[in-house]
């Protein structure tokens, strides 16, 4: 597994799946856990080479000496220096859930760098888009006839209230099928650097005036790609996102949850494969 080395030396890793010629796609994921849950994302890596960072103290990437250094801000200096690794004047990249804070932050700071940006189920407090409880339960409603519903709703109601911290019991509302392999996937997939994920939004992290500021001379074009039934990053919210971008695109992908390269491959990888594809 191939390494870099951040701006304070720490040593971090990354994955190159697909084969062929042409840049990488740089996909940062969310979390911060490791990049592994991302697989290929569907069968990208058929139609793109991808380069997958395993953000630090995650994956195969040594912890910090600077707990402090956890923060989204300071991640994005990581990914800085992955371009530079790769030997990129600009990059297609992408960012999932949280990882979108960070790739979003990237083009607020490095806009001249990108050459297109793709945000799938973002994350959105570097622009300080807040989900109400009432558009969590909009989106939370498409779901009433599954059988799993009325146990999850109340779990998701008392979490509303801050009366509730069962945040496994809402879990199937995050897949577009709550079957054997999503439950096996949801498994592998949770953080286990807790200090990683605390520190992440920690104060100092976001600055959503001047981001959002910065964000209009973002002019290469964005995706914005989320499920229909993504609790995390409901429809409305990526919606009101991709307004602060120039040229983006918005795409909800039907029957999804906040994963939909596992909900549909073939309609998810369809729908990012042509976006990179354009010139």
């Amino acid at each position: 597994m191939p390494t870099y080395s951040a701006p304070d030396g720490t040593p971090l890793a990354y994955r190159v799946l697909g084969e062929g010629d042409g840049d990488p796609v740089v996909c940062v994921p969310g979390g911060p856990t490791d990049s592994r849950y991302l697989g290929d994302l569907g069968g990208l890596s058929r139609h793109r080479r991808l380069a997958v960072p395993d953000l630090r103290g995650t994956g195969r990437s040594a912890t910090p000496e600077d707990p402090a250094s956890y923060r989204c801000d300071r991640l994005v200096d990581d990914i800085e220096s992955l371009r530079v690794h790769l030997g990129l004047d600009r990059i297609d990249l992408l960012g999932h859930s949280a990882g979108a804070n960070i790739v979003t932050q990237y083009a607020a700071r490095h806009a001249h760098r990108l050459h297109r940006l793709a945000l799938i189920g973002p994350g959105t407090r570097a622009v300080g888009l807040d989900i109400t409880g009432e558009t969590r339960r909009q989106v939370a409603g498409l779901r009433k006839n599954e059988p799993w519903f009325p146990a999850a709703f109340a779990a998701l109601e008392a979490i509303t209230e801050g009366t509730g911290t069962d945040w496994d019991a809402i879990s199937p509302f995050f897949y577009g099928r709550w079957d054997a392999a999503a439950q096996q996937y949801h498994t592998a997939s949770r953080p286990t650097n807790m200090e990683a994920v605390t520190r992440f939004g920690e104060e100092g992290a976001f600055d959503p005036p001047a981001t959002r500021k910065a964000l209009t001379d973002v002019t290469v074009p964005v995706l914005l790609l989320t499920g229909e039934f993504d609790l995390n990053s409901p429809p409305e919210v990526t919606a009101e996102c991709a307004e602060l971008f120039p040229d983006a695109r918005l795409v909800v992908q039907p029957e999804a949850g906040h994963y939909p390269w596992l909900d549909d491959p073939e309609r998810f990888v369809t729908v990012a494969a042509d976006f990179l594809a354009q010139p």
